[in-house]
């Protein structure tokens, strides 16, 4: 079982947990700020327009040598993130479902993201050296809460 970051009523929640996904956590920080309130259906409408490259994110955190996209300043299309953040949200509405609750009124009441563990890696280089080539992995967290 997976330690969430909040505790909340489980009678009034649903929640899912995605763990170590081999997505960035910068990315991922700003897709969960630019969802978090949605309903299920309008989080999922635009997360499917990310994929397809038809909405940026616009970059709230980390927006360092982030180009600007038009109509909202710094932002990107973090394509694979969204992908991931669709199945967890897919996989919190189902336990929403199962639970009774109508999932029509469902809104992401929680969302967190942060750094997973870092899989080692090495590249090699000229001479006999070599770099280090880590991979950063993404652990995230939903919870759904109904509202009248």
């Amino acid at each position: 079982m997976q330690k969430y970051s909040i505790s909340i009523d489980p009678d009034k929640t649903a929640k899912a947990y995605g763990y170590e996904l081999h997505c960035s956590p910068k990315a991922s920080m700003n897709l969960a700020y630019a969802i978090k309130g949605m309903k299920i259906v309008v989080a999922e409408k635009y997360l499917n327009e990310i994929i397809g490259m038809k909405k940026s994110v616009p970059a709230v955190f980390h927006k360092g040598k982030i180009s600007h996209q038009k109509g909202i300043g710094p932002g990107s299309y973090p394509q694979k993130t969204a992908k991931y953040l669709l199945k967890i949200l897919k996989n919190a509405e189902n336990n929403a479902e199962y639970k009774g609750f109508d999932v029509e009124n469902m809104v992401i009441a929680h969302i967190s993201t942060y750094g997973g563990r870092i899989i080692k890696g090495i590249m090699p280089r000229a001479q006999g050296r070599a770099t280090n080539k880590n991979k950063k992995t993404t652990n995230i967290e939903i919870i759904l809460k109904e509202v009248d």
